[in-house]
């Protein structure tokens, strides 16, 4: 099958979308289709107020319109809801041509950090692009529920994978810097919460990996925490790997591919008890959740590596794949364009 894959969130940009994204087409090209990702590489771009680091795509709409004629996709999902999926979804909707849609990022609890936009206009923007698709696909059960609740439609469940053969215990080294060793990874951004984190009156070292709008104002006000900046590949396994602890601070996330990736590395997580925790985490077996944050750091040291691995084996992006070209399925087309 030929499947176009139309996304806002792509290279340079580091995110669970991209990641995501990137091993999907990889998975379902090693299945035998034919993908085509359509990213903000492909077009003029401008930087996305107040996070330069993404690029938005300029009048992305002929562009779209022309490449879906000359690859003919049997299927099309879109990945985002930016100018490349809003552009994707009015050629879809002009066409009568059906397409699935992924809800992966809490846009409107993001916003509502940023800019004083209720969550309820934000969501009405969501619920008008998200509810013409055939299948919203979803990664957890109780976000399904809560977005149902908003009153999307179409919703169905899409469970992540995580490459264990890179994350892995294996891949951890002896550091020199005073253990415990906390870790965050992911973006340095508004809404991942880090100065939760960085706040604890917790004796040991904490790490942020990663880099972001934030980056530069965070390693100023907190000297004595290490910033590393942007890791992949082996490098970020052993920053992973070397943690005593994973400190998960977000309250916005739907689920937080970071904690799957950490537990497959051998090492516990930390974090508040809300949605993406609570969905990836087995409490006092791979992670501990707790409203005071530093209490659950404490509790998750005493965790068994061990079983952190054995739970993440179960996550994988092979299963991620079928289940995700399973939704695609949800599909009734009603002719090609």
């Amino acid at each position: 099958m030929k499947i176009a894959i139309p996304t806002d969130a792509w290279h340079p940009q580091v995110s669970g979308v991209v990641t995501k994204f990137e091993r999907i087409a990889r998975e379902l090209g090693t299945m035998g289709h034919e993908v085509c990702l359509i990213t903000p590489d492909m077009f003029k771009t401008v930087p996305c107020p107040t996070y330069p680091q993404i690029r938005l795509a300029l009048r992305p709409g002929k562009r779209i319109a022309d490449l879906f004629d000359s690859f003919a996709p049997d299927y099309i999902h879109l990945a985002t809801e930016g100018p490349i999926g809003l552009a994707a979804r009015s050629y879809c909707v002009k066409a009568t041509y059906p397409f699935t849609t992924s809800y992966t990022t809490r846009f409107p609890e993001y916003i509502r950090l940023r800019f004083p936009i209720p969550r309820g206009v934000t969501y009405a923007v969501l619920r008008w692009f998200h509810n013409a698709s055939s299948a919203v696909m979803v990664t957890t059960s109780a976000m399904i529920e809560e977005l149902r609740n908003w009153g999307f439609k179409n919703l169905v469940q899409w469970n992540l994978g995580v490459d264990s053969a890179l994350f892995s215990p294996a891949a951890r080294e002896q550091l020199t810097d005073k253990r415990p060793i906390l870790m965050y990874v992911g973006r340095v951004a508004v809404e991942k919460n880090i100065e939760d984190f960085l706040n604890l009156k917790i004796d040991g070292t904490k790490y942020v990996v990663g880099d972001g709008p934030d980056f530069s104002r965070l390693k100023a006000k907190y000297p004595q925490a290490r910033f590393p900046g942007y890791k992949s590949g082996e490098e970020l396994a052993r920053y992973f790997a070397s943690a005593d602890v994973f400190v998960f601070p977000s309250k916005t996330d739907t689920f937080g591919l970071v904690m799957l990736e950490a537990l497959a590395s051998g090492v516990p997580v930390a974090a508040y008890p809300v949605r993406g925790p609570l969905d990836v985490l087995i409490q006092g077996q791979t992670g501990y959740m707790d409203e005071d944050l530093g209490k659950a750091v404490i509790d998750a040291m005493a965790i068994d590596r061990a079983k952190c691995r054995e739970y993440a084996l179960s996550y994988t992006w092979t299963g991620s794949t079928k289940q995700f070209f399973e939704n695609l399925a949800l599909i009734r087309r009603k002719g090609k364009p």
